[in-house]
């Protein structure tokens, strides 16, 4: 009467891992290799059902995903200003002449 014990994914451990970096050290690259490895590992664990490990999977791409749309919003918010400081410097220097 043991119980069955399931083994966890190799990717859905990794896929966290890098979802973890992509927030400390490896910014892009983590997140972006936490984002793939993570759809590799819940595909694997939907066809073996011997695995487990889908919340580490989901953890990791959304770990990834938040990182680079935030990364995204971040940088098009520094475009919008920086034009916008542009455009003041452009209006005020106008202004003098």
């Amino acid at each position: 009467m043991n119980p069955e014990y399931r083994q966890t994914s190799t990717t859905a451990i990794v896929s966290l891992i890098f979802g973890i970096l992509g927030w400390t050290l490896l910014p892009w690259i983590g997140s972006i290799v936490a984002i793939i490895t993570g759809h590799l590992a819940r595909a694997e664990i939907r066809r073996d059902p011997k695995l487990d490990g889908d919340g580490m999977a989901v953890a990791g791409l959304l770990l990834g995903w938040i990182m680079i749309i935030l990364s995204i919003i971040a940088f098009l918010a520094l475009i919008v200003f920086l034009g916008g400081l542009a455009a003041f410097f452009a209006l005020v220097g106008a202004a003098k002449v």
